[in-house]
């Protein structure tokens, strides 16, 4: 039985076979194809966190509540034991002051000394500010999340129910531009709500899978907060590609054979999208193979 995990594989496979292979910004060199699509069906409770690796899914949880929360310090990511963003603000340090400090040690001061956590470890105004502080030309702020969960609740049949971070003004503060950069949302004649995220760029072994798991989450919340039922999550990717120092881990991973994806729920009502904890999202039936290490290109 082809279970809706093989749409990734397949395209990871795709990537192995005919990608574009070029260096790319980091110089670590990628294998590509633009233009993918995968759709996942969340309504029967089953979640896309793949099962032909661990995905280590409260970590990918836990950045999509901060997102939300609008920060963009990663002091509060390590706080919680997310480290997934202590890369490029590390590779900054060691630019600008010539301290070759290593991760662990980096990450230790930013959670303990505030100053240091408030110089070195801002990312600029990526994901979390424009979602919830875009800065208008006439100075004005835009809570995009408030706006997208009223338009849920009131105008259902709005095509117009989205939000993204692609601020060109911006772009040069952010340590990372936006890489899931459109978030498009529908609502069915019987209630179910779906999403369509387009992501400009994704590294498929590191971060696809990540993705998805926040797209899921934030869809449940959603979904929860408009008295609505989860329908599809329709993920479109521009620049799908595999590091080529991970060329072998994928084949790895193709090895394995697919297991059922999980169910995801939230076991709580919250009084609103700010209200979201990570204790509110259990993951059941969760049976993958081993995780698959691969180092993160900056």
């Amino acid at each position: 039985m082809r279970t809706q995990e093989f749409q990734y594989l397949d395209l990871v496979a795709d990537v192995l076979d005919r990608g574009d292979e070029r260096i790319d910004r980091t110089g670590v060199g990628t294998r590509s194809l633009f233009g993918a699509m995968t759709r996942f069906d969340l309504s029967k409770g089953q979640v896309p966190i793949l099962t032909t690796k661990r995905v280590y899914w409260k970590p990918a949880v836990k950045e999509m509540l901060w997102f939300l929360t609008g920060d963009t310090n990663i002091q509060s990511l390590l706080r919680e034991d997310v480290r997934i963003w202590s890369d490029w603000p590390l590779a900054t340090y060691r630019r600008e002051t010539g301290e070759q400090i290593d991760q662990l040690t980096f990450e230790q001061r930013i959670v303990e000394d505030d100053a240091f956590a408030a110089r070195w470890g801002d990312l600029g105004p990526v994901y979390g500010k424009q979602w919830r502080r875009w800065l208008g030309s006439d100075g004005s702020e835009h809570d995009q999340i408030a706006t997208l969960v009223d338009t849920l609740k009131t105008n259902p049949a709005s095509r117009r129910m989205l939000f993204h971070g692609w601020n060109v003004a911006e772009l040069g503060q952010m340590a990372l531009p936006p890489c899931h950069m459109v978030y498009q949302y529908h609502v069915t004649s019987d209630g179910r709500l779906n999403c369509l995220l387009f992501q400009r760029s994704v590294d498929l072994l590191l971060g696809a899978p990540f993705n998805f798991v926040g797209a899921t989450a934030l869809q449940l919340m959603l979904a929860q907060q408009a008295g609505l039922t989860p329908g599809e999550l329709v993920w479109v990717a521009g620049d799908a590609h595999l590091y080529l120092n991970h060329l072998d881990q994928a084949r790895e991973q193709l090895s394995r054979e697919p297991r059922a994806f999980p169910t995801m729920r939230l076991i709580r009502h919250a009084d609103s999208i700010d209200d979201y904890r990570i204790g509110d999202f259990v993951v059941e039936g969760y049976d993958p193979h081993p995780a698959i290490k691969a180092d993160v290109a900056v």
